[in-house]
């Protein structure tokens, strides 16, 4: 299995996925344009894309959707809700509450808590190779630790340093409570919080994502994931920073 991140943050995003036999797309925020560039650049022909998992309807993450769709058809797995908040018309589709595909790879939805209608983080599995993928979040429910827990790559949300986004003079106080609130997005602390219960000895990559551009800083993202490892006594060192319009390295798993 291969990730990606092509594109985080709050003007648009995007992940790639590779197994063995699917290419996957998870969020299309960006253009059609630059997906197709980023693709190329890993030697990923667009039109090879057979399966897109929205997320959710915010249009960092469904702008260019609608154009990679009408070019080259994949399927889309996009739960009801999702799809009437988008306002977006696709062909083909599935609105299923799992999302089945082949038998050699597993994909789990799980609900996150964000102002929408609905949300999804997803878990990617296939034979021992796995991915987490969640941003856009107030909370993860402990219901879903065992779900998410000890798998080799985690594209994580850590949005904004509590202290940058409190002392914001461009943000109103109800904006900076509802990203504080149980359907806002993670801050660093809460993201390390997670991630220092789920990480275990198959980990191999944690991509922290979804950045606020405002609100925080890799250095901060990086130094507070950090400590918290540290004062858990947990060694582990491959840490990235998604970024707005640059992909990541390419992973193997």
């Amino acid at each position: 299995m291969r990730v990606c991140v092509l594109s985080s943050g709050s003007k648009g995003n995007c992940t790639y996925v590779e197994t063995n036999n699917h290419k996957i797309l998870i969020d299309i925020g960006t253009s059609c344009l630059y997906v197709e560039k980023a693709l190329r650049s890993i030697n990923v022909d667009p039109s090879d894309i057979d399966l897109i998992l929205i997320t959710h309807a915010h249009i960092d993450h469904v702008n260019g959707l609608k154009v990679f769709c009408k070019k080259y058809n994949p399927l889309v797995y996009i739960s009801e809700k999702i799809l009437k908040e988008s306002n977006l018309r696709i062909d083909n589709i599935s609105s299923e509450e799992e999302v089945n595909v082949n038998s050699d790879i597993k994909i789990k939805s799980i609900k996150l808590s964000h102002d929408v209608t609905d949300i999804r983080g997803f878990v990617i599995e296939e034979n021992d190779s796995s991915i987490v993928y969640i941003t856009d979040t107030g909370y993860i429910s402990e219901k879903n630790f065992n779900l998410i827990s000890n798998k080799n790559v985690y594209v994580f949300e850590s949005n904004h340093d509590i202290e940058m986004l409190m002392n914001n003079p461009k943000y109103p106080h109800h904006t900076k409570i509802r990203i504080l609130s149980d359907k806002g997005h993670l801050s660093n602390k809460d993201s390390a919080y997670y991630l220092t219960k789920l990480i275990g000895k198959d980990t191999k990559h944690i991509v922290l994502a979804h950045l606020s551009e405002q609100n925080n800083t890799e250095e901060l993202a990086l130094s507070t994931l950090k400590d918290a490892l540290e004062r858990r006594k947990i060694n582990f060192n491959d840490i990235v920073v998604a970024r707005q319009n640059e992909m990541t390295e390419l992973y193997t798993v």
